[in-house]
């Protein structure tokens, strides 16, 4: 192969269509040029970002994915549906009900590169699902998947807010590029903004972490301050609020059985509080729940019984009085003096 074939650029519709056989939702391409630091700089000085370091120790790579991927000139950016029905008082946002989605993503993302590699085995990638230095909501506005609204979420036509994000980085141009976000159709609509019980969004697409209950549910692994804690009420892990109240999601499209809800997602506040090491070993690994960990998960509930004032609630939180873990036993402490 002579350099001038080494340098055609890639059919974006071929790559389309092995994005979508391979389970992708939605596919998009953007040229891999740097991302202006203002957003990310004034979001970090702000210190919105709380306690989650890594977003400025590599903020270098996030803002110009050549760093990742020397030569880099194309970021495709996918997207899956990842909408499920349920009770509307399930204390687990959606995206977490079923297998982990990081998983599923990888998967697909996997079998996209898979058939990728079989054509064009010369080209070089860097893939990344929600884990790595890699900013997915703006490649995926860039590639014209939808636009980032006032809820902090990317905002798709077809499938509102309710997608999950992968990026795949190449070293190849395509024949055809987004030209930009799609158009904003949040207007003046301030539904999330009033909905949120934490005013965590400042309403320009920002999200403050210090003050989220996504963020405070999952990664925060200390004391949550007890302002936020009345907010807990039927909430274990995430946020699902400011989605929920959203006219741009009243119409959600269903997903496919990998995001199917696991037999944890029914389980009620009080029994994920009471969960044994066995029980949690038996429905939450491979779940997104794993991340806020066995004490996580049962501090917040002991944070959502409080803010309930569940009476049925004292002789779990009793227990969790004496739990091995600090912040599991003062969730439980407060919680209890709740209920007197």
């Amino acid at each position: 192969m002579d350099a001038a074939q080494a340098l055609t650029p890639l059919s974006a519709r071929a790559l389309t269509e092995w994005a979508r056989a391979a389970g992708f939702d939605l596919v998009g391409f953007a040229r891999a040029e740097p991302i202006p630091p203002d957003a990310l700089g004034r979001w970090l000085e702000a210190g919105m970002d709380a306690d989650m370091d890594w977003m400025g120790a590599r903020a270098a790579e996030r803002l110009d994915v050549q760093r990742l991927l020397p030569g880099a000139a194309t970021v495709v950016a996918l997207a899956c549906n990842y909408y499920v029905d349920g009770p509307a008082d399930a204390s687990i946002s959606r995206y977490a009900r079923g297998r982990d989605y990081h998983a599923t993503l990888r998967d697909r993302l996997r079998g996209f590169r898979r058939r990728l590699k079989e054509a064009h085995p010369d080209v070089a990638g860097y893939g990344s699902v929600d884990a790595g230095p890699v900013m997915e909501k703006v490649w995926a506005a860039r590639a014209g998947l939808g636009y980032v609204g006032k809820n902090g979420c990317l905002i798709t036509e077809a499938y509102g807010s309710y997608v999950v994000l992968a990026c795949l980085i190449l070293d190849r141009a395509v024949d055809a590029y987004a030209s930009g976000p799609a158009p904003d159709r949040c207007g003046t609509c301030t539904a999330c903004i009033t909905a949120c019980p934490t005013e965590a969004l400042p309403g320009d697409g920002a999200v403050d972490a210090r003050r989220c209950l996504s963020f405070h549910t999952i990664e925060n692994r200390g004391s949550v301050p007890e302002p936020l804690r009345l907010a807990f009420e039927n909430l274990t892990f995430g946020c699902d609020i400011c989605q929920d109240e959203c006219p741009l999601n009243r119409r959600p499209v269903p997903a496919g059985e990998r995001f199917a809800p696991r037999a944890v997602a029914s389980l009620s506040v009080l029994a994920l509080a009471a969960l044994t090491p066995e029980q949690y070993q038996e429905c939450v690994p491979g779940t997104a729940l794993a991340r806020a960990k066995y004490s996580g998960l049962r501090r917040n509930a002991a944070y959502a019984l409080g803010a309930a004032r569940d009476a049925a609630a004292g002789p779990v939180l009793q227990r969790l009085c004496a739990d091995p873990d600090p912040a599991v036993r003062e969730a439980a402490v407060w919680a209890l003096a709740r209920l007197i």
